[in-house]
């Protein structure tokens, strides 16, 4: 197919492809998910209102018709051969399958779930989270250290704070867990936590320090340090892959101007 026909498509599916890809139809899909937002803020403070249960409908049926027009122009086989366009199409069947529901608090779920069809409608949101993802492996090795950090620190919470602080704290394995988590968080760590602490069990100072170097620090750089590295490895990739193209290119272009070469010395040797 020449670019000439790609400018003008011919079947009827072309020109529904034509349309799915044209420059303007993700921006406006983009625009009706960020008024699905503004729509469901607003029923937080007009439940009930029927202009707004009006605009929920209409977003409903653009999304199907969205749906729709995908479907066609890309078929199904280049629909669900992404992992997004699978994830969309689960967001927009759930909608209507629970459209109608008695069920008032699946019905708000399943509104809220539209929202974050705002991820794979915008390419950087989309990077991130394919990095994010990509990046689990290595991540679960952190995890693993975490909760090995977590664990014997609140073991020695446990064992040496539980009669300083009231249960809440470090009254058992759980209460310690949920006290290191608001001491790496910073949450009133030092007033409510470590301090009154402190004042009873002097030496407390070094458990609390060396635990937010650990688990603050050093294990939350260790997650922002992975999830960066898959980041680079994205453009890594496309950069390698353009460079490999070029190669290609290159190589391709060498071999034409190699026949060209020959066929112009075998001419001067005829012409002779």
């Amino acid at each position: 197919m020449t670019t000439n026909e790609q400018a003008v498509p011919r079947t009827f599916r072309e020109k529904i492809q034509h349309l799915v890809l044209h420059p303007a139809f993700q921006p406006t899909i983009i625009a009706v998910i960020i008024l699905n937002g503004l729509v469901i803020v607003a029923e937080s403070y007009r439940p009930g209102n029927e202009v707004l249960l009006l605009l929920d409908t209409i977003i409903v049926w653009i999304f199907v018709v969205e749906l729709i027009l995908k479907v066609t122009g890309l078929g199904i086989k280049g629909y669900f051969s992404e992992a997004w366009n699978i994830f969309d199409f689960t967001i927009v069947a759930l909608s209507l399958a629970f459209y109608n529901t008695p069920l008032v608090s699946v019905l708000r779920l399943i509104r809220v779930l539209r929202l974050i069809r705002m991820i794979p409608a915008i390419p950087a949101l989309r990077k991130i989270i394919d990095s994010l993802m990509r990046s689990l492996p290595a991540l679960t090795g952190i995890l693993g250290l975490t909760t090995l950090i977590f664990s014997i620190y609140a073991i020695i919470g446990t064992t040496f704070f539980r009669g300083v602080l009231p249960d809440e704290f470090f009254g058992s394995f759980h209460s310690s867990l949920f006290t290191l988590l608001q001491v790496v968080t910073f949450e009133s760590w030092a007033s409510q936590v470590a301090r009154p602490i402190i004042a009873e069990i002097p030496w407390a100072w070094f458990y609390f320090v060396s635990f937010i170097i650990i688990g603050a620090l050093v294990i939350l750089n260790l997650v922002v340090a992975v999830i960066l590295d898959y980041l680079g490895h994205e453009d890594e990739e496309a950069q390698q892959k353009h460079m490999v193209r070029m190669q290609e290119e290159n190589e391709a272009l060498r071999k034409d101007v190699q026949e060209i070469k020959e066929l112009l010395i075998a001419q001067q040797k005829n012409n002779k």
